[in-house]
C-alpha cells in the first residue's frame, strides 16, 4: 500500500510536469479554455454566493454574540473580513467547486478513457493532456481567484447585514473598523491560495481520471478518490501556506 502510494504520487508529478510544459510549450486551445472558465467559474457562482452568504451571517452572529460581551460590537465586520479574506473563501471556495466541478471532471475523463476515447485521440495526432487536461488546470487557476474575491465580498456583505440590523454597529465605524484591520494584501493573500487550489484539485481530478480503469465501477472509484484527496491535500496546502504567510499577516 506505501509503495503504491510513492508510485501514485510519482506519476502525479510526472503527470503535472507534462500539463505545464504543454501549456507553455504547446498550442493551448483557449476557446476550450475559455469553455472550462465558465463551467468552473461562472456555473459555480451560485453556491459560492449561497456559502459566502450563510457563513458571513453565521459569523456576524457567532462574532457578535462574543465581542457583546466586551462591549466591542464594533469588531464584527474586522473579524469577518480578515478571517473570511485570509482562510474561508480559498478553502470553502475550493471545497465547493471541487465537489462540483473537480468530481464532473473525473468522470468525464474517466469515461472516456474507458471508452478508448483518449487513445482516439493519440491515434488522431492530438495531444491528450493539451486537449483535455490544460485547459481545465488553466481554468482552475483562472477562475478560482475571482471566485475567492466574490466569495470575500459577499461575506462581508452578509456579516454587515447582521452588524447593522442585529446588533446596531454604525455603518462608519463597520466601514473603519474593517479597513483598520484588514489590508488588500489580505484579499491577495487568500487569492494566492485559491490560485494554488485551483491548481491542486484540477490536476488531481484529471489524473485520476486520466489513468482510471475498471469499466463503471472504476469510475466511481476515481472520482471519489479524486474528490477526497483534493480535500485532504488543500487541507494540508492550507496549514503549508498560512505559516509561510505568517509573518506578512502581522498587521
Amino acid at each position: 500500500m506505501f509503495l503504491q502510494s510513492i508510485e501514485d504520487f510519482g506519476r502525479y508529478v510526472v503527470f503535472v510536469g507534462q500539463t505545464f510544459r504543454q501549456g507553455v510549450v504547446g498550442s493551448v486551445s483557449w476557446p476550450l479554455v475559455f469553455q472550462q472558465m465558465e463551467f468552473i467559474g461562472v456555473r459555480s457562482l451560485s453556491i459560492i454566493l449561497l456559502a459566502a452568504m450563510m457563513i458571513g451571517t453565521v459569523f456576524g452572529i457567532q462574532f457578535g454574540s462574543v465581542f457583546k460581551v466586551f462591549g466591542a460590537e464594533s469588531l464584527i465586520g474586522a473579524a469577518s473580513a480578515y478571517a473570511i479574506s485570509k482562510e474561508l473563501a480559498p478553502v470553502v471556495g475550493g471545497f465547493l467547486v471541487t465537489g462540483r466541478a473537480g468530481s464532473a471532471m473525473t468522470a468525464e475523463i474517466s469515461i472516456m478513457r474507458i471508452n478508448d476515447q483518449v487513445d482516439a485521440l493519440k491515434v488522431m495526432g492530438i495531444s491528450p493532456i493539451s486537449y483535455l487536461i490544460v485547459p481545465r488546470v488553466l481554468a482552475s487557476l483562472f477562475m478560482m481567484p475571482l471566485l475567492c474575491v466574490i466569495f470575500v465580498l459577499a461575506g462581508v456583505v452578509s456579516c454587515y447585514c447582521i452588524g447593522v440590523w442585529v446588533f446596531h454597529v454604525d455603518t462608519g465605524v463597520f466601514i473603519e473598523k474593517i479597513k483598520w484591520m484588514s489590508k488588500p494584501r489580505h484579499i491577495f493573500q487568500g487569492m494566492e491560495k485559491a490560485a494554488v487550489f485551483g491548481m491542486l484539485f484540477s490536476t488531481i481530478c484529471c489524473f485520476r481520471g486520466y489513468h482510471a480503469s475498471g469499466g463503471a465501477r472504476g469510475v466511481g472509484r476515481a472520482t471519489t478518490s479524486a474528490v477526497v484527496l483534493s480535500l485532504v491535500t488543500i487541507l494540508l496546502v492550507d496549514f503549508v501556506i498560512s505559516f509561510l504567510q505568517l509573518d506578512s499577516a502581522l498587521f
